[in-house]
């Protein structure tokens, strides 16, 4: 699994590693992942051209609902249909803006550009 594959786990929207939280978000995949095995459920839709997949630790954990719980993911209702904005933290929202503001339209990614 690549690094970049934080960006694809279906249903959340972390920042983009030049965002704000956007290296720690990838860090917090780095440690979830470090060691496992991970495995990806390839979906047929895209997001900003990027592949989305469903990805499951060996333990079963679902990476989405691990990020967006450690407050370093937003749930994207578009793919989820609202499965993890229970998970999100408090200030996720907030500390995450640029990746909120994402995905409501109002920026765009940088493939977009």
């Amino acid at each position: 699994m690549s690094v970049n594959t934080a960006e694809n786990v279906k249903a959340t929207l972390p920042p983009e590693l030049d965002h704000p939280w956007g290296k720690q978000s990838k860090w917090a995949l780095v440690q979830l992942c470090k060691g496992q095995t991970v495995t990806a459920h390839i979906r047929p839709e895209l997001s900003y051209d990027r592949v989305v997949a469903e990805c499951f630790l060996s333990d079963g954990r679902d990476l989405a609902a691990e990020l967006v719980r450690a407050g370093m993911a937003l749930d994207w209702p578009k793919f989820s249909g609202g499965k993890y904005r229970h998970l999100e933290t408090a200030d996720a929202r907030r500390k995450l803006w640029r990746a909120d503001a994402r995905q409501r339209g109002k920026l765009r990614s940088q493939s977009d550009c």
